[in-house]
């Protein structure tokens, strides 16, 4: 199963909006051509971010600022900003049978599984902080590098 790309949509802005704030405005003109998508898409992505409190956007074509300091914005509130609340990370398949012995089961089964999953997923998102990625871009090699 693969998951929208909103999340790493989201942490690309932030990514830029730190990058660029001395030398430019940030735009979500801008902000499109540097991820290849649509300026509406970001302009989606940068409301939800807004929403939050992550980002400030200026109308018109003043630009982007982040809300907070990168230190103290987590991975995890990326995540909630862009992503459906309160959904569970995994969608249950409908209608088990049961009267099979295996799908009358399966929630007891695999419910608390998935649940602890999803919060361990969570637990490791809450220590990565936009701070970090912001460090890890400085010494990372470019995509498609002689280095990678």
């Amino acid at each position: 199963m693969q998951y929208s790309s909103r999340l790493t949509i989201a942490v690309h802005i932030l990514l830029c909006i730190e990058e660029f704030k001395d030398e430019r405005k940030v735009t979500s003109g801008f902000l499109a051509g540097s991820i290849g998508v649509n300026p509406v898409i970001v302009r989606n992505v940068l409301g939800q971010l807004k929403k939050a409190d992550l980002v400030r956007v200026a109308a018109g074509v003043g630009g982007s600022t982040l809300a907070r300091e990168p230190k103290d914005i987590t991975m995890l509130d990326v995540f909630k900003a862009v992503e459906t609340p309160g959904e569970a990370l995994f969608h249950f398949h409908e209608n088990p049978n049961p009267e099979c012995p295996v799908g009358k089961r399966v929630h007891t089964v695999l419910d608390g599984r998935l649940l602890e999953v999803q919060q361990a997923m969570e637990s490791s998102m809450r220590t990565m902080t936009l701070q970090s990625m912001i460090d890890d871009m400085k010494t990372a090699p470019s995509a498609g590098s002689p280095d990678d």
